[in-house]
């Protein structure tokens, strides 16, 4: 009996030390060690496309500012290619930093807590056409890079080493090179057969970001099923449909790319060791939207909200603009409820999928490493 008790009192006495110890060091969780604290990132650093852009294609190019883009929660456009906040804005609430600035807007620019290079249409690789002829955006991931160099240079308090090594790196890019490629009449192989290429090009400027910035803490989205988006279901009528409605052979093609992409963070992480690399799969989340809609308190999840024409409410009239309807101009607004629809205006997402899909990678389950958005600079064993 004595024996017992003993070793009841062993068994909690080793429950206690080991509860108290975990809550001041460290825990693992799938091989993956680090510590209890959330990281402190003091700014953030976005690269990306309109999935991220915070108002530099707008400043632009001002034909882009118009309404009902805002209209959720700005009230007005706001910069952004939705009715609302983007994943980039949630991201900034939750580590309790501001809205990250656009570089390129020089009324509203505030880079105490990080800068956005990220503008719509922008690509990785060079675009073979550029806006305002019917393109991409001129600020592809190249010019990205050359703008974050020359913010790097200035002169202020803010911009010492210390805050941009401790810095937050997001990374949202790669779908208008995919889409560039199919709007090019390049067949689904030959779109396919640029993947490597245009990873390539990203590892480049990844590793130029990174030698140039001194910083450790890198949060990379892979891109989004593609093949469920409005422009282009509408734009490729006879493509295979999924289980879930979506062209399954543009899927296919982004899926394709996230997997050249993971292999190069792969690659990264091991080129780069002193680097905490998280992949995101953003890719699954979106895509669930699509699959499991109801689960989100979304319906129509392949329909535009904002919009005019067609099965997808796509094609005759873009979101904001003045069309004529049997002599009739009428002004495409935007749908009665913004908040149960999953894509804005056939391209990109409603605030609501955006704060959805924020959601559930911010909590590490679509990650590799399979690391919560606060925990992120913390790396994997070598």
């Amino acid at each position: 009996m004595e024996f017992l008790t003993s070793l009841v009192r062993f068994f909690i006495y080793l429950s206690c030390s080991c509860m108290v110890l975990s809550s001041i060091t460290i825990f693992k969780l799938n091989s993956v060690v680090f510590s209890v604290e959330d990281c402190e990132f003091p700014a953030i650093f976005n690269f990306g496309d309109s999935n991220s852009d915070t108002g530099g294609l707008a400043a632009a190019f001002p034909a882009f500012l118009y309404k009902p883009y805002g209209e959720t929660f700005f009230h007005k456009p706001a910069g952004r290619f939705s009715d609302g906040r983007l994943i980039i804005d949630f991201i900034a609430n939750s580590l309790n930093l501001p809205y990250l600035s656009a570089y390129l807007d020089s009324q509203r620019t505030n880079f105490t807590h990080g800068a956005n290079f990220a503008t719509a249409a922008s690509t990785i690789t060079l675009p073979n056409l550029i806006i305002p002829n019917g393109g991409f955006s001129p600020f592809y991931l190249v010019v990205q890079y050359t703008q974050f160099v020359r913010l790097k240079s200035l002169p202020q308090k803010t911009r010492e080493a210390e805050y941009f090594k401790q810095a937050l790196y997001t990374f949202d890019i790669g779908q208008n090179d995919l889409g560039q490629g199919f709007f090019s009449n390049m067949s689904i192989a030959e779109v396919n057969a640029s993947v490597p290429d245009i990873i390539n090009s990203f590892s480049t400027n990844f590793k130029n970001i990174y030698n140039i910035s001194g910083g450790t803490s890198f949060w990379i989205h892979n891109t989004g099923p593609i093949g469920c988006l409005p422009y282009i279901l509408n734009t490729f009528p006879s493509a295979q449909k999924d289980e879930a409605g979506c062209a399954k052979p543009y899927n296919e093609v982004a899926q394709y790319f996230n997997t050249k992409l993971k292999e190069a963070v792969v690659q990264l992480r091991k080129d780069l060791p002193s680097a905490a690399i998280t992949y995101v799969d953003v890719y699954s989340a979106k895509y669930s939207l699509y699959t499991d809609p109801h689960n989100d308190g979304f319906e129509q999840p392949l329909v535009a909200c904002c919009g005019y024409g067609g099965k997808y409410n796509y094609g005759s009239g873009g979101c904001g603009e003045t069309i004529q309807v049997n002599g009739t101009q009428i002004f495409v607004g935007s749908c009665r409820r913004p908040w149960t629809r999953v894509n804005w205006d056939g391209i990109h997402y409603t605030e609501a999928a955006n704060k959805a899909v924020f959601h559930k990678i911010s909590t590490g389950a679509y990650s590799d490493p399979p690391l919560p958005l606060k925990k992120a600079c913390y790396m994997t064993p070598k």
